[in-house]
């Protein structure tokens, strides 16, 4: 109430809302200010939020997403094995569409092909989301694009930089890594029980270690300033749900494919395909509405390929 508010809220407005004392509203105050929220209270006037903190929480995390489903449901933990892990578990027991699980820390974070994830706590994000789409399981890995898109728009937005995406799920800053994607799902032979997205970004982190210095990057590095993380998780989750309903629209990226070509960095580069018998080189081209990247062939052959196969690289390093 204090945030969605343009001027103070009157403790005799707090009170009759929520059906509580005065006192209670008084504790509540105090709770905020002592979570870092800087509250200024005024005589005859009421209270008003100066300034928010980075924090996250459950009820800060609600207070800032405006959805419709993405994120209406919040599990939110100080500290956890991995979101992605407890994503499933929740998409086993049922949690409904759109369920997002947010961590403070991490510590059994994972990426693509069974890389870890480094995991500091309270500065990074570190969150999944379940989803139940109705469609064939082989069309469900382009939801990772989707999500590419999502997140590289959101951050785009909430910071100004410029963010880009490295085909099919890292998103990058200055030729580094900011953010990775994992997709993971629950099929039967035709029919997916549930899909879960991971999206794990460098947010506030002040330091790397030695070995990632030179492939990875944070907004806070990129900025100098502290970012809030809420507010990224809210615009990601207001993102994804609209690209959600494009997708599933046409239950391809074709409404999608020139925004996301546009800020693909691999885009009219030479890039290094690895996964194959034989890793071979070839020019980046951009995506196709199912999601493949495009490549042309030395020999002037143009060859899709499919992410769950391969990797890519730049020919002279990450990027």
């Amino acid at each position: 109430m204090l945030r969605e508010s343009d001027g103070y809220v009157s403790g005799q407005e707090l009170c009759e809302k929520l059906g509580v004392s005065r006192t209670a509203v008084w504790k509540a105050v105090n709770g905020l200010k002592e979570k870092g929220y800087q509250v200024e209270a005024v005589r005859n006037r009421g209270y008003r939020i100066i300034e928010s903190p980075d924090i996250l929480t459950k009820e800060e995390l609600s207070s800032m997403i405006d959805t419709a489903w993405a994120g209406q449901t919040i599990y939110y933990f100080d500290q956890i094995d991995s979101t992605n892990i407890r994503a499933k578990q929740l998409g086993e027991e049922g949690a409904p569409h759109g369920t997002l699980i947010v961590a403070g820390q991490q510590n059994a974070g994972r990426g693509r092909r069974g890389r870890t994830w480094e995991s500091p706590p309270g500065v990074s994000i570190y969150m999944s989301i379940v989803l139940r789409p109705e469609m064939a399981p082989v069309k469900a890995p382009m939801l990772t694009l989707v999500m590419a898109l999502s997140a590289a728009d959101s951050l785009k937005e909430c910071t100004g930089l410029d963010v880009q995406i490295k085909w099919p799920n890292d998103i990058v800053l200055n030729g580094k890594k900011l953010a990775g994607i994992l997709t993971e799902m629950s099929t039967e032979m035709d029919y997916i029980n549930h899909v879960v997205i991971g999206v794990g970004i460098n947010v506030n982190t002040e330091r790397l270690p030695e070995e990632l210095k030179e492939k990875a990057t944070s907004l806070r590095l990129e900025t100098g300033r502290i970012i809030r993380r809420s507010e990224i998780i809210a615009s990601i989750m207001k993102e994804f749900e609209k690209n959600y309903q494009l997708f599933i629209e046409t239950q391809g990226l074709g409404q999608m494919q020139e925004k996301y070509n546009s800020l693909l960095i691999n885009r009219e580069k030479e890039v290094r395909i690895l996964g194959v018998k034989e890793g071979y080189a070839a020019y980046a081209l951009g995506i196709n509405e199912k999601g493949e990247l495009l490549v042309r062939r030395d020999n002037g052959e143009i060859e899709a390929v499919l992410a769950g196969e391969v990797s890519v690289r730049g020919v002279y390093g990450y990027v």
